[in-house]
């Protein structure tokens, strides 16, 4: 899709679903409160929180009501609820994705338009992620700068929680999928849908999000996520007309690493690169 992009500073509403994370919540905000970007409001809803998430996610609402708003409904819901209710309530033309436990760059927003503007060829725009971890700085998580349809048939050539697109895009594909069969891997699924729909995406080829790779994040990494991750590629293969044989490298490779031992999948995320 072509896009007509206006000139000056297009409103940008960032996304955010948040669970469980009041030791994170406050780092995450104020990233996007130092952006050098400065048109562009946060929309945070707080996932059936049982800590002290929603309140810190209020307080902030309050100090800057004109640009950040907060909502929740109480239930556990889990995150593609979570964002499609984001959606409901951003008015920007474009849309930000950002986790409650992550980091942005102060220019990343500004690089991201200025990049949908100059290439309005482009429908999706991504970065690079720096990994960090309770040491600290763990090197970088690098996606291809021009994502293919076919590269899904290896890995998820996207950083989902690093893009930003016209809002127009997520009407066209109808937001999240609200289903348990890609719990976790909602956007893998969101991936599949985005391409067969024909839309293009890009990556930035700089490091403008800081990804929390710790402990907690690797407890997430279940046995039940993987088999959900398998099911929502072959649906994603059927979809795109890939070969179901192509099926045989990923089923392999996701039950090997969800035999893995933590320490091993640890070493395993240290050596990607891409």
């Amino acid at each position: 899709m072509r896009h007509t992009n206006p000139a000056g500073e297009p409103k940008v509403s960032v996304i955010m679903g948040i669970h469980n994370c009041e030791k994170t919540l406050q780092e995450a905000v104020d990233s996007i409160r130092r952006q050098t970007y400065t048109n562009w409001e946060l929309i945070l809803w707080d996932d059936g929180s049982t800590d002290e998430t929603y309140e810190i996610a209020k307080q902030y609402a309050a100090e800057d009501p004109a640009r950040i708003r907060a909502f929740h409904d109480g239930q556990n819901r889990k995150l593609s609820h979570a964002l499609n209710q984001c959606l409901r309530h951003a008015t920007g033309e474009l849309v930000a994705r950002m986790d409650g436990d992550d980091l942005s760059r102060p220019d990343r927003l500004e690089k991201q338009v200025s990049y949908l503007q100059e290439h309005p060829e482009t429908d999706l725009v991504g970065t690079q992620m720096n990994r960090f971890d309770e040491n600290g700085h763990a090197g970088v998580l690098r996606a291809p700068l021009q994502p293919e349809p076919e590269m899904l048939r290896s890995k998820t050539p996207i950083h989902h929680a690093t893009i930003m697109t016209y809002r127009s895009v997520y009407e066209a594909l109808g937001g999240y999928t609200e289903s348990e069969t890609v719990e976790g891997v909602e956007d893998v699924d969101l991936w599949f849908r985005f391409f067969e729909k024909g839309f293009k995406a890009a990556t930035l080829d700089e490091a403008l999000y800081d990804v929390r790779m710790d402990r907690e994040a690797l407890k997430r990494r279940t046995m039940g996520r993987r088999i959900r991750s398998l099911r929502t590629r072959a649906a994603g293969y059927k979809r795109l007309g890939f070969p179901r044989r192509w099926l045989l490298k990923p089923a392999c490779t996701l039950l090997l690493k969800g035999l893995a031992p933590a320490w091993i999948k640890r070493i395993n995320i240290n050596r990607r690169d891409g």
